[in-house]
C-alpha cells in the first residue's frame, strides 16, 4: 500500500515554482480579496483558443454551453446561449482567463477595436517559460496585432531591490484585449 502511494506521488507532475523577482515577497498578511479570473467576450472561440490555449499554453479546465440571464452579466438578451471556456496557468484558483462567445443570438460585431489603449482599457500581464518562442508563435496567431516585438525590458525593483529584468512582447488579441507576454530573467 505505502509503495503504491509513493509510486503515485513520484509519478505526479511537479508543481511549478512561482516566478521570483527581486523585492517581490509574499504579503505578511492576507487581504480580503483575490482576483480569480477575467472573462473576455470574444467573437470567435476557436480563433481565441489558438492564442490562449495553443500559444500561451493555458490549460482548458471548463468548456460548456451556458444560458445567460442578460442581467447579472449585462450583455446580450435574457436566454442568450453562450459558450464559456475557462483556462488557467499554474495556480488552481487564481489568474484564470475565461473566454465567452455569445452564440445564439450572437452579439453584434462592434467593428475594429482601437489600436491604442485609452481610459477603460486593460492589460493582461503574463509570465511564461520562453518569451521569445511564445512571442514568435503569438505573432503567427490569427487576429493578433503586435505593438512590440520580443525585447529586454527593465523595471525598478520593489522595496529598493535591484532592477527586475524581463524578456517580453506586447500585442492585442483578436478581440482587442492587450497582453504583455513576459519572462522574468533574474
Amino acid at each position: 500500500m505505502i509503495s503504491t502511494v509513493l509510486a503515485l506521488l513520484a509519478a505526479a507532475p511537479a508543481v511549478a515554482e512561482p516566478p521570483k523577482a527581486a523585492g517581490v515577497e509574499a504579503p505578511a498578511e492576507r487581504v480580503p480579496t483575490d482576483v480569480r479570473r477575467i472573462t473576455i467576450l470574444v467573437r470567435d472561440m476557436e480563433r481565441s483558443l489558438k492564442l490562449y490555449r495553443d500559444v500561451l499554453g493555458l490549460k482548458v479546465n471548463y468548456d460548456a454551453p451556458i444560458t445567460v440571464s442578460g442581467v447579472a452579466l449585462p450583455a446580450g438578451v435574457p436566454g442568450n446561449k453562450t459558450r464559456l471556456v475557462l483556462l488557467n496557468g499554474n495556480d488552481p484558483w487564481l489568474g484564470w482567463i475565461g473566454l465567452m462567445q455569445y452564440t445564439d443570438p450572437p452579439l453584434a460585431d462592434p467593428g475594429p477595436y482601437p489600436k491604442r489603449l485609452g481610459v477603460g482599457g486593460h492589460v493582461i500581464v503574463t509570465n511564461t517559460d520562453d518569451a521569445e518562442k511564445r512571442c514568435a508563435m503569438a505573432k503567427q496567431a490569427p487576429g493578433v496585432t503586435f505593438t512590440s516585438e520580443a525585447r529586454l525590458q527593465e523595471y525598478p525593483g520593489r522595496n529598493g531591490a535591484p532592477t527586475i529584468r524581463v524578456m517580453g512582447c506586447n500585442f492585442f488579441d483578436p478581440d482587442g484585449t492587450f497582453l504583455e507576454l513576459n519572462q522574468i530573467l533574474d
